[in-house]
């Protein structure tokens, strides 16, 4: 908070066939609420059917039910660098019923759901026309985007420095204040 940092964006849970909580999760939410930085979350999937997603959609809300976000709560499908992914054969129309599948389920339990993603897995790797009803969370490392279409919410690094954090950590840009909705 002393640093300037306004909001945070946490790990709640990721999947691999079976879901996991992250074990950080409880300590950055009870920490970021107790200074006023207000939160949202996220889930990081490898869900390789729409049932899948929907399970791991359950288990991140087993996780984040009860709490307060004033962020949404954002999907997070990608694959692994130097790795062969779950997700590596699935069509652009399979990863967007995928996502859609998990989003859908969040939106359900009452929560805010965005898509996050690079430029190429927005722009290649998926259906994008079919999130229109979703806000959008860009992660490119870059001084000045050059992603084509709106985004609400931008990673700009994965190196960020922050003061009391030891190591990098993502830093975002909101353009939408989501805790004055």
């Amino acid at each position: 908070k002393n640093a300037g940092i306004q909001f945070a964006m946490l790990r709640s849970s990721f999947g691999w066939g079976a879901s996991y909580k992250d074990k950080f999760f409880e300590y950055n939410y009870k920490n970021a609420k107790e200074v006023g930085i207000a939160v949202g979350a996220y889930h990081y999937s490898y869900a390789t059917t729409p049932e899948e997603a929907i399970k791991e959609a359950d288990f991140c809300y087993s996780v984040i039910k009860g709490k307060k976000f004033e962020y949404p709560i954002a999907y997070d499908m990608e694959f692994i660098a130097n790795d062969n992914s779950r997700i590596e054969t699935l069509t652009k129309a399979e990863k967007t019923d995928i996502a859609l599948a998990f989003l859908t389920r969040i939106e359900e339990a009452g929560y805010t759901g965005m898509v996050y993603g690079n430029k190429e897995w927005l722009l290649k790797r998926v259906e994008l026309h079919r999130f229109e009803d979703y806000d959008v969370w860009l992660a490119q490392e870059d001084n000045i985007p050059d992603y084509p279409y709106v985004y609400s919410m931008w990673q700009y690094t994965k190196q960020g420095e922050v003061y009391g954090i030891d190591g990098y950590v993502d830093l975002n840009i909101s353009f939408i204040d989501y805790s004055a909705r």
